[in-house]
């Protein structure tokens, strides 16, 4: 079995080499099923601390990347390797110390929490996956929710998830995350789902816990203006591909593929403008 290295001279903590990924399709009425490739031949390096943006539409494989990153969809061909560890060698203590290490903030809040649970066992969770002591569960997730910007986490979680509102259930769905201290996270279009009005609060929340936290971020998102805010780095994805990549303000500012040119001519100018 594979083993992580922990290895905190080395500046690379997640890579991806020449990854594919194909899905059979449903089969039409009276036809075959066919083989679609929603990921083709892909290759990330992500350096310790940094926050990387995989930018494009719909369709366009990034969902595919961050799930293969995390080891909940398995690639067809290539290799992805965290810390040192091949993905595809991971087992017994080493895929559990993984786990701890790699977490998905959701995009959906409203279906990240079993609505029949109150938050505290929903946020325990992880602590019990982990072997947590459960005498240190409550004083765990106190502090993560205080982490994630609440003041009195303890008014809460005994509610269910129908009693909060969206931006305060994706802060809960931060705080889980959190909640045993991950190296990596992958957040896929972490505000797609809330109101203009709250996206900010959550915007400067992720950025605050990556620079606190030093945490290696792959964001995946369509929102040119979120990537700009949050990532250094830019990846540009078009039909399973990475069609450009590079310092996230050179993307913006000389996209150089005429699909990132047609991504920022899309966005109205003062959004992308505006510092």
């Amino acid at each position: 079995m594979g083993k992580l290295m922990h290895e905190p001279g080395s500046r690379r903590l997640v890579e991806m080499v020449d990854v594919s990924k194909s899905f059979l399709a449903r089969r039409r009425l009276g036809g075959r099923r066919e083989t679609v490739v929603a990921v083709a031949g892909v290759s990330i390096s992500m350096k310790r601390g940094e926050t990387v943006g995989l930018l494009g539409e719909s369709g366009s494989g990034k969902t595919t990347i961050g799930r293969m990153l995390l080891k909940l969809t398995e690639p067809s061909s290539g290799r992805i390797s965290f810390d040192g560890a091949s993905l595809e060698d991971l087992g017994g203590a080493a895929l559990k110390e993984f786990r701890r290490r790699a977490q998905l903030i959701f995009q959906n809040p409203f279906d990240a929490f079993n609505p029949r649970f109150t938050l505290r066992r929903s946020l325990s969770e992880p602590l019990l996956v982990a072997g947590i002591d459960r005498r240190d569960h409550a004083a765990r997730v106190e502090n993560a929710l205080e982490l994630a910007g609440f003041r009195n986490g303890r008014t809460l979680i005994e509610r269910y998830p129908h009693e909060l509102s969206g931006g305060q259930l994706q802060r809960c769905v931060i705080a889980r995350a959190m909640m045993l201290d991950p190296d990596f996270i992958v957040a896929d279009e972490p505000v797609s789902m809330l109101d203009v009005s709250i996206r900010a609060g959550i915007l400067n929340l992720l950025r605050d816990l990556q620079q606190r936290r030093q945490l290696t971020a792959l964001y995946i998102s369509h929102d040119i203006t979120l990537v700009r805010y949050l990532c250094e780095r830019t990846l540009v994805m078009h039909r399973g591909r990475i069609v450009e990549q590079g310092p996230t303000e050179q993307i913006i500012k000389d996209p150089q593929h005429p699909y990132t040119r047609e991504l920022i001519a899309a966005v109205p100018r003062r959004r992308v403008v505006a510092g």
